[in-house]
């Protein structure tokens, strides 16, 4: 049984319900999902994890500060032990929100994990369609 790790952070709500949705898109495999803040997350985390789902806001045409500290912190932990780790990120946004998610790949790119699945940006509040999709993504990720 798969073990998918989500690592988000949020502002106003919006990136909790896309990865609310993942959430529920893997659990309805049966796989084991864990859910945590950028803040709480930790290297074993990603280490435990099958693969990783990973949500920020767009702050500045950027993945959030927490989001940025998170990869910090756990950076020098798993660069050599996650190599080819299957990832995927999703990204809410006011405007914009492309470089938020091209700034996770670039960090995913560094430590060698391998993307999945494209990215899913929301504009605002995330719709009934894009947590459709976050589901979906969900499902995917849990079966591989």
């Amino acid at each position: 049984m798969a073990k998918l790790l989500i690592v988000y952070h949020t502002h106003t709500g919006n990136t909790t319900a896309m990865a609310e949705a993942v959430y529920e898109g893997a659990s309805s495999t049966g796989a084991t999902v864990t859910m945590k803040r950028a803040a709480d997350a930790r290297a074993e985390d990603i280490l435990d994890s099958d693969a990783v789902c990973f949500g920020t806001p767009d702050n500045f045409s950027y993945m959030s500060g927490i989001m940025k500290d998170f990869f910090d912190r756990v950076w020098i932990a798993i660069r050599d032990s996650a190599v080819d780790k299957p990832y995927t990120a999703f990204c809410s946004s006011g405007s914009g929100g492309k470089q938020a998610l091209d700034s996770i790949d670039a960090v995913c790119e560094g430590l060698e994990f391998k993307k999945v699945v494209e990215g899913i940006l929301a504009k605002g509040k995330p719709s009934s369609d894009v947590l459709k999709q976050c589901k979906e993504l969900g499902k995917k990720l849990a079966q591989l």
